[in-house]
């Protein structure tokens, strides 16, 4: 049933990883499968049966051909640098190569403690496992580069966090898991050979447009130049759809430009460049109107990584770092700018766009209007003020005001407006995983054992630009009595 293994991580040196079979559980279940992506992955679904699947997504059975280790790396973790976390529950099976060519990493999160779990069980709850699996597959229907769920299964234990819970394993798919903390772990060592090596890896996986480059130091700051324009891209499209990370950790920070480690995330509903969801971010470090900079901040800890290999004079290679760092703001601000006039139902370019888009950010922030609904609401509103819009902001002054320049500004579009509103729907979604809907399919599905309510939002999630009859309370903010202010990491 598995496709074929490649193991190219379980070929590099041995102080990259720790050997690591996955720890057997008591019941494995298989709750949740995704068809469509292992069909992708080359899975033979015709032999698939949900026991065996249930044994090889838990770690009770290792499948044919895998390697099981658990990778090292470092991090820093809300600015504070751990010169040594790694895998501390989760394993890499190997990479396996897909219909389509590409490789991706097989990983089991929640498969039991590893050399790297620093005395922690090396468990998932079953309600982070399930959070991952939703929010990641929804970012991927959204457009968003991310790590992908193959399968989620419960475990038969329970696990303790603030409360006890049952306990789950994810299978979590990825076009590779090297992060920034990957190479500040051997950074930290002063181990250049092995910087290059992963460099050279990441070039391999990742940026093989890379590979003709002759010049060897030319080729890693093109590297940096690369991943950097990638982080750019990716979070430019988060904060096109109100998404807050909240844990932006260097080890969280992929080099394939993927988002990795959906924990105390969740989407904004009322618009507040402040907001803050993770219970562990007192200092909302990693807020929403932060996530940016602090990007760019990472990528800065990357560039550091990468000096040997960019100029044997050490100022010199600084000095081009730098320089590199310090393209990433006009980088960044061009890609909010696209995602920004896609939003609007802009295709061409105008000087004033950014400020447009700049005064409907403080017109919602001043109406405490809904992030998600007020872009699919505009394409009701571009002949007329449309009263869907206008009852999602507490405050309609600056809106008002706002309308007639962005009705005036899609004049020069020279389409029709029904072409500009079915332009807004594909881009602008009507289902996002709302904070509060989520939290019930958690619920239901760690306290009762029903699996309904995951199901319904998965489906509702796969299709979030198409309007879905008796599902409008899965595009309503939550009511008062149902707002989530908090989310949880599951470590």
């Amino acid at each position: 049933m598995f496709p074929e293994f490649t193991l190219r991580y379980a070929h590099l040196p041995s102080h990259f990883f720790e050997r690591f079979d996955p720890l057997p559980v008591d019941s494995p279940r298989l709750v949740a499968f995704n068809r469509p992506l292992a069909d992708e992955l080359g899975f033979d679904l015709d032999a698939f049966k949900d026991q065996q699947a249930a044994a090889w997504f838990s770690g009770n059975q290792v499948p044919p051909g895998a390697a099981p280790l658990a990778q090292a790396y470092a991090g820093h973790q809300f600015g504070n640098f751990v010169p040594r976390l790694g895998d501390g529950r989760a394993v890499l099976l190997g990479e396996v190569t897909g219909r389509d060519g590409g490789v991706r990493d097989i990983q089991l999160k929640g498969a039991g403690r590893t050399p790297f779990s620093r005395g922690a069980d090396g468990r998932a709850p079953l309600g982070p496992v399930l959070r991952e699996y939703l929010v990641s597959e929804a970012m991927h229907v959204l457009g968003v580069p991310t790590t992908r769920a193959l399968a989620a299964v419960t475990s038969g234990e329970r696990v303790f966090r603030r409360v006890p819970e049952p306990g789950a394993v994810l299978t979590r798919v990825a076009s590779s898991h090297l992060r920034v903390g990957t190479f500040q772990y051997f950074a930290a060592r002063g181990d250049v050979a092995a910087i290059r090596t992963l460099a050279d890896l990441a070039i391999e996986r990742h940026y093989s447009h890379l590979q003709s480059e002759r010049d060897e130091g030319g080729r890693y700051l093109a590297l940096l130049d690369a991943m950097q324009a990638r982080q750019a891209r990716l979070v430019a499209k988060w904060m096109g759809l109100g998404f807050i990370h909240g844990v932006m950790n260097t080890d969280n920070t992929s080099i394939s430009g993927e988002t990795i480690d959906y924990g105390p995330c969740a989407f904004m509903e009322r618009f507040d460049p402040q907001c803050v969801f993770s219970s562990i971010d007192e200092g909302g470090r990693y807020a929403y109107r932060n996530q940016p900079w602090i990007a760019q901040w990472n990528l800065a800890r990357f560039a550091e990584t990468l000096i040997p290999l960019i100029d044997d004079d050490q100022d010199k290679a600084v000095e081009k770092a730098t320089a590199s760092i310090q393209a990433y703001p006009a980088q960044y601000e061009a890609e909010w700018l696209a995602v920004m006039r896609e939003k609007l139902g802009l295709a061409t370019q105008e000087e004033g766009d950014q400020a447009l888009a700049d005064d409907l950010h403080e017109a919602m922030h001043a109406g405490h209007a809904d992030f998600t609904l007020t872009f699919r609401r505009l394409a009701d509103a571009i002949e007329e003020d449309a009263p869907a819009l206008l009852e999602l902001f507490n405050n309609d002054r600056a809106l008002r005001e706002w309308l007639p320049r962005w009705r005036e500004r899609l004049t020069r579009e020279a389409v029709p407006s029904d072409a500009i509103a079915s332009r807004l729907r594909a881009v602008n979604p009507l289902y996002i995983p709302r904070n509060h809907k989520v939290e019930e399919a958690l619920a239901a599905a760690a306290e009762h054992d029903d699996f309904g309510p995951f199901e319904t939002l998965r489906e509702v999630l796969a299709q979030p630009f198409t309007e879905q009859p008796g599902r409008d309370d899965h595009a309503r903010p939550a009511p008062p009595s149902e707002q989530v202010f908090r989310t949880f990491c599951g470590t």
